[in-house]
């Protein structure tokens, strides 16, 4: 079974809008786009009001990772393909996110713990894996 959206045609511009739409409609104060060097939007950042403060969030496009899954899907596409792909699939990640949002399940800054980001645009999930914010002790108190 082929990854969800794989044959979508509509533009990553275009669904990126639609992601800068639906976190606007849920609180964010600001969504800025960030491009790589082919000019292709890899990331979306925002700030939203959390319970301490405003904070910025960096929601990262990994294009190559989803190629390279519907390559090994024997999906047929290009970069551009994959670029589709992966911003419809983040889109809808995003909405789901945003329904439970609504119930007041939780709360933005708890969907969005992993991506949110320091100054210099580092997410907590980078520092985390790179070993720079340990939060689980090794079993010796460490």
């Amino acid at each position: 079974m082929a990854i969800k959206n794989y044959s979508t045609t509509i533009s990553a511009v275009q669904t990126v809008g639609e992601i800068q739409g639906i976190l606007a409609a849920h609180g964010a104060k600001s969504v800025m786009m960030n491009y790589d060097e082919r000019r292709e939007p890899c990331a979306v950042m925002f700030i939203a009001e959390t319970p301490l403060g405003d904070r910025l969030f960096k929601l990262p496009a990994n294009i190559e990772a989803f190629q390279a899954v519907l390559q090994r899907q024997k999906v047929k596409c290009d970069r551009e393909q994959a670029t589709k792909v992966a911003w419809r699939n983040i889109k809808d990640w995003v909405a789901a996110q945003m329904a439970l949002l609504e119930t007041a399940m939780v709360t933005f800054d708890e969907i969005f713990l992993p991506y949110m980001a320091d100054k210099t645009g580092t997410t907590v999930y980078q520092l985390y894996s790179g070993g720079d914010l340990p939060l689980i002790s090794d079993g010796r108190g460490q």
